[in-house]
């Protein structure tokens, strides 16, 4: 199992690819397969029959995953992409923090 650094509801920007330079909200997370579902980026048709009596089918776009080293974390202060580093605080609690501007993410 692989550590990523992106979690869930991050903002991220797309660094590589056709997407280049989107910035989307990350929706789920595989660190599995080191891959992230980034809202309205890396867009894909889906031809899908239908499957019930009275269901639509027909071309639907979804979001397919994108490898997580294409993508770095959007600080919410500064407003520019960035690598979290960690702190630790005295209470002992673990949290990212922005390498540009030192603002908690």
């Amino acid at each position: 199992m692989n550590k990523l650094s992106i979690k869930s509801g991050d903002t991220v920007v797309v660094l590589s690819g056709k997407d280049k330079g989107k910035q989307g909200k990350v929706m789920s997370v595989d660190p599995k397969a080191g891959k992230v579902i980034v809202e309205k980026v890396n867009m894909v048709s889906r031809h899908t029959k239908p499957r019930q009596q009275g269901q639509q089918g027909g071309i639907l776009q979804k979001e397919a995953p994108i490898y997580a080293c294409k993508v770095q974390r959007v600080c919410p202060k500064c407003n520019k992409p960035t690598r979290p580093a960690h702190k630790l605080l005295a209470d002992g609690k673990k949290v990212r923090v922005c390498k540009k501007c030192g603002a908690e993410i």
